[in-house]
């Protein structure tokens, strides 16, 4: 087989070779640069005729935004303000000299008094709109039980009459406080430096009692420690009471057979006073108020004059009952036991007629001393003052009549024993007017009205208003069963207390 040289083979073309056809980079770069001149004067013109249009074509202007002016109003839109009330006449500024209160030294447990805002804002209602609402300082007006105080509180009954005796009696006892807060039960008379001294001294140990029923009356005007006309008078009571207070919580010592009555009443006071100041620095201080009570109240019962001795007593127990629901209402612990305890022996103490007694049912109803010419000066039967302070408990213990019929029938037998200032019958009775009055004005009705009638005719006129005797004007004198006790200072206290019903506390069951 012959074998093929491929070199031998010549094949004839006659067309062009694809490298002298085919168009080079340098072909292109030549080409490009023959066209150089005429691009460069394209660009050229470009650009001139841009800035001829840059130079005769003026740039949109941006605006400034817009500023906005906001004309304020300074004309303030005029409110024609009422013309303020005129002076109190109530206040025998004429015939009365006036005491100038001092502040006493800030020392680091005195802090709670400083007039500083407090850790708390007002309180709300810790009940339902038919019971308690709270209003801290000058003329509330929330409604409930501490609605209504103060000047505003004055408007809603009582009148002129009432609200000058009130005045005149607070004065009194404003001129009669001492230095250092404390209301002398036996000296108070020393402040009586022109004319003739005040009589009706009471027993000195009795202090704490009716410097805490003082407290209660000035609270009860409206006053509290942050304001009001008698801010320095309540401050300097509650810095007393602070510093008669023992370790246990007890105010004042065991020195009398009786000395939870005084015990009872200052725990009241200090729980208002913290409650109503809104002085959180007070809480420890009334907290143990209350908490000594609950270490001297009987196991399964109520209280009377010595701890846990298994005896009870309506009119102690009345004043704890005060204590407690007050420091409930402002936050403090309380034992519930102690209030359920309390209602049972409302019960147990109380008969179909509405009479309460005091150590038993039918034991006549009266806590009056049955020693001595009391017995005789005094009669049990003109008064039913623990009948007063059962019906009153039972209100301040949100029970309602509706439910408990008891109180009705009690209404209607204190109705029939209205006041009456007679000394030589026996029917004055402070202690009594002052529960009696509050229970009726929580019936309300006729039954209240016709009392207070007959409370304004025994009490606003029997008060020494008689401008020649400046040292007596605006107190009582002490001549029911218990004003060798407490003395003056108790019988001023207390029928102010009494006088501001009106005001004090609105409805507490509708």
């Amino acid at each position: 087989m012959a074998h093929l040289d491929p070199t031998k083979i010549k094949v004839e073309s006659h067309a062009v070779p694809i490298w002298e056809t085919e168009v080079t980079f340098q072909d292109m770069m030549a080409e490009q640069l023959r066209h150089a001149p005429w691009l460069i004067l394209s660009a050229a013109l470009h650009v001139v005729v841009l800035l001829l249009l840059w130079v005769l074509v003026p740039a949109k202007e941006d605006k400034p935004p817009a500023k906005k002016v906001e004309m304020a109003n300074n004309e303030q839109e005029q409110v024609e303000e009422p013309p303020p009330p005129p002076p109190p006449e109530t206040k025998p500024e004429e015939v009365v000299d006036p005491v100038e209160v001092t502040e006493t030294t800030v020392t680091e447990t005195e802090q709670a008094f400083d007039n500083v805002d407090s850790e708390v804002t007002s309180k709300e209602s810790a009940f339902d709109s038919n019971q308690w609402n709270s209003a801290v300082g000058l003329g509330g007006g929330a409604g409930g039980r501490y609605g209504g105080r103060g000047g505003g509180g004055k408007g809603k009954g009582g009148g002129k009459a009432l609200i000058e005796s009130i005045d005149a009696g607070l004065q009194w006892l404003k001129n009669h406080q001492d230095e250092d807060g404390k209301w002398d039960c036996d000296g108070f008379m020393k402040h009586d430096v022109e004319g003739e001294p005040c009589d009706g001294p009471g027993n000195a140990v009795h202090d704490v009692g009716v410097t805490g029923l003082a407290l209660l009356a000035f609270l009860g005007d409206g006053s509290t420690m942050r304001a009001g006309p008698y801010r320095d008078v309540i401050k300097k009571g509650v810095q007393w009471l602070r510093s008669q207070q023992d370790e246990k919580g007890l105010f004042g010592t065991n020195a009398s057979h009786d000395f939870i009555y005084d015990h009872a009443i200052a725990a009241y006071a200090m729980c208002e006073a913290f409650g109503l100041s809104n002085y959180q620095l007070l809480k420890p201080t009334a907290q143990k108020g209350i908490n000594y009570l609950e270490s001297h109240r009987n196991p399964y019962g109520v209280w009377r004059y010595q701890p846990r001795d298994n005896d009870n007593d309506t009119s102690v127990t009345g004043w704890c009952i005060m204590a407690y629901e007050s420091g409930e209402f402002f936050g403090l612990q309380i034992n519930k036991e102690a209030l359920k305890y309390s209602a049972i022996w409302l019960d147990q103490v109380s008969d179909p007629t509405g009479r309460h007694g005091y150590l038993k049912a039918g034991d006549g109803g009266a806590s009056r001393k049955s020693f001595g010419d009391h017995k005789t000066k005094f009669p049990a039967d003109k008064v039913e003052p623990m009948t007063a302070v059962g019906l009153f408990c039972r209100y301040f213990m949100n029970q309602d009549p509706k439910e408990k019929p008891i109180m009705a029938a009690a209404a209607n037998l204190i109705s029939q024993k209205p006041p009456v200032w007679d000394e030589k019958a026996g029917t004055i009775d402070h202690y009594y007017w002052y529960y009696a009055t509050y229970a009726l004005f929580q019936v309300g009705g006729k039954q209240w009205t016709d009392w207070q009638k007959k409370l304004e005719t025994a009490v606003v006129k029997n008060q020494h208003r008689d401008k020649s005797k400046k040292n007596l004007y605006g107190s009582w004198d002490p001549i029911d069963a218990w004003g060798e006790d407490g003395g003056r200072v108790y019988s001023t206290a207390i029928l102010v207390l009494t006088l501001e019903a009106y005001y004090r506390y609105s409805k507490l069951v509708r």
